[in-house]
């Protein structure tokens, strides 16, 4: 559910949820059971079966906006109808919705289903159970979405930003979509797992054994959950008053409209069925890239009022929420689901130097699986390396530069007003610093190639954030002036001095890092950056009465001379984001 969208909507959407049994708010409900986990596979005993040839073939759905693509491509029903993309591509689809992924990845042992639907996440805590035989080997065929919006991190009161965590406990579901968000929130805080508590239960909403009903619990500390369930901790997404379904002074610290780049869903195949019917899933996958990008042109030329699109939003309300009614909620489940089409597939499976591409994503979650004992080793997944020209519709975007998603004036404007309150701290994700010497005004890409490839990485994970490049200045010269007894018109001109040069070192550190990401052709949104100048205003020992403090040390000197990068979240001020 976007948070920017229409509050009624928002508040119809919670409604709908919870009287249909979707959003249970567990107040006075009995203790949270939670769980012992192990690894995925031994909750698995289902024997390997080979899997048969059959016109129709069952494939999974889950409850996700990325799923409308797939339901409409198979003409907006559970099988595939007469005149439909999936028709058209000789295809026969029953489409099973199933969101119990243990019960999925038992069906697809069997051979009940060739095909696995879930978060990359996911499939990779399946990894340990599919990759026993070769018959099952995981090919990852096609990347749907990124969740844009949709699931969130809920904090108590204390908690401001992710480093905040180290030493609390955090209420996750057990295999569920939430995993990789939660150890990529912390690696990128300089946090490992070990840093904190995580309580595992065993649903992920719509119970009173999932990670909300956890947060009413006094010695949970933060909860991994699904935005509509944020959202009623949070007295509609601000901080939880305590009444209702709230916490008191709940918020949310972090939602995946600014994580856009961390939940990745997929489908996967077997590797025999991949082996003996790649032509066949070949067809699928290209039905899918259709399907998205007919579907987002549909939605873009009249919403609700176009046919194509109603008709999608009406199915899939049917076939996801057992209700043909529900077309708000669906609709909100799509907006929250960002498509990639081909584009991104191209970007996701063959760009090797993509920040976030499978492989990348692969290492990051094997390696946090393994530390948290759900899984014993790690396991390398395949995708199925297709040719991407051969899938290329007439309608598949080909430009690989990222489109703007900040207004930058607005930016300006909102990052200028919390610097003049000196508020820029709040909303606080991740800080560091690059450090300059006297006179310098070149950054060659190759001194501070550690701190841009961090930046790069953080710019590429959190794109729904902004990241200011904030320049410091060495106040030495003006305390000396002020010492000497200049007069304040002069020390006025050389505090503004500072204030220009530092922004033109902020600026030339911005441009050095924009040129090394194309280097290593990685195209960032130059929008996502903001320039400030603090000239002599926040040196790093702070200020001494209306003055910087002087430094003591030739260290303490060196240490005001400084560019930092501090990544802030904007989801509250919506006025900063284009609007297309």
């Amino acid at each position: 559910m976007r948070m920017d969208g229409d509050s009624k909507m928002i508040r119809k959407y919670i409604f709908t949820l919870a009287v249909s049994g979707f959003l249970v708010a567990p107040v006075g409900a009995g203790k949270v059971d939670y769980l012992n986990t192990a690894a995925l596979t031994d909750n698995i005993d289902t024997p390997v079966q080979g899997c048969t040839n059959s016109d129709t073939v069952t494939t999974p759905m889950i409850t996700w906006g990325g799923d409308v693509a797939t339901i409409y491509a198979n003409g907006n029903s559970a099988a595939t109808s007469p005149g439909s993309i999936f028709d058209m591509q000789k295809l026969r689809v029953k489409l099973v919705r199933e969101d119990v992924f243990v019960n999925q990845v038992k069906n697809y042992l069997s051979c009940k289903s060739p095909y696995l639907r879930g978060t990359l996440g996911m499939l990779n805590l399946a990894a340990e159970a599919t990759e026993k035989d070769p018959r099952t080997k995981m090919v990852v065929i096609y990347q749907m979405t990124w969740s844009a919006g949709g699931d969130a991190m809920v904090v108590k009161t204390g908690i401001k930003s992710p480093k905040d965590l180290k030493g609390k406990t955090i209420a996750v579901q057990a295999y569920g979509p939430h995993i990789d968000y939660l150890t990529k929130i912390l690696a990128d805080a300089g946090l490992g797992i070990k840093d904190v508590t995580v309580r595992w239960v065993r649903d992920l909403t719509g119970s009173d054994q999932t990670p909300m009903a956890a947060l009413y619990e006094s010695d949970i500390d933060a909860a991994m959950v699904i935005i509509p369930d944020a959202l009623a901790l949070t007295s509609n997404g601000t901080v939880g008053t305590g009444a209702e379904s709230s916490v008191k002074g709940a918020r949310i610290l972090l939602s995946t409209k600014t994580a856009d780049r961390i939940i990745a869903d997929v489908y996967a195949v077997r590797e025999d069925y991949f082996k003996s019917n790649r032509d066949q899933v070949e067809r699928f996958v290209r039905g899918l890239i259709m399907a998205e990008e007919s579907l987002t042109g549909a939605a873009k030329r009249g919403g609700i009022q176009d046919a194509n699109y109603k008709n999608a939003i009406t199915g899939s309300a049917e076939l996801l929420l057992d209700s043909r009614q529900a077309i708000a909620d669906t609709e909100a489940m799509y907006t929250d689901a960002r498509f990639v089409g081909w584009q991104g597939n191209v970007h996701f499976f063959a760009t090797p130097n993509n920040p976030r591409s499978f492989t990348r994503l692969n290492t990051e979650i094997q390696t946090a699986i393994v530390n948290l004992g759900l899984a014993r080793q790690q396991h390398t997944l395949n995708h199925a390396k297709w040719n991407y020209d051969s899938l290329k519709t007439g309608n598949s975007a080909s430009s690989s530069a990222p489109t703007p998603r900040f207004d930058t004036a607005a930016v300006a404007q909102v990052v200028a007003k919390r610097t003049q309150q000196a508020t820029l701290e709040q909303g606080e994700l991740f800080n560091f610093e690059v450090h300059f010497k006297p006179n310098q005004n070149d950054f060659n890409p190759n001194t501070y190639a550690q701190a841009f490839d961090r930046t790069i990485d953080l710019a590429s994970t959190y794109g729904g954030a902004v990241i200011t490049v904030e320049g410091h200045a060495d106040p030495l010269s003006y305390l000396k002036k002020k010492k000497a007894g200049e007069n304040e018109l002069v020390l006025s001109r050389i505090q503004q001095a500072a204030k220009n040069l530092s922004l033109t070192r902020a600026m030339g550190v911005r441009d050095s890092l924009i040129t090394y990401a194309r280097s290593k052709s990685i195209a960032l949104d130059e929008s996502q950056f903001a320039l400030v100048g603090h000239g002599i205003s926040q040196p790093k020992k702070g200020m001494c009465g209306s003055d910087p403090c002087a430094p003591k040390t030739e260290q303490e000197w060196l240490d005001n001379m400084r560019v930092e990068f501090r990544m802030i979240q904007v989801e509250a001020e919506e006025n900063v984001f284009r609007v297309d």
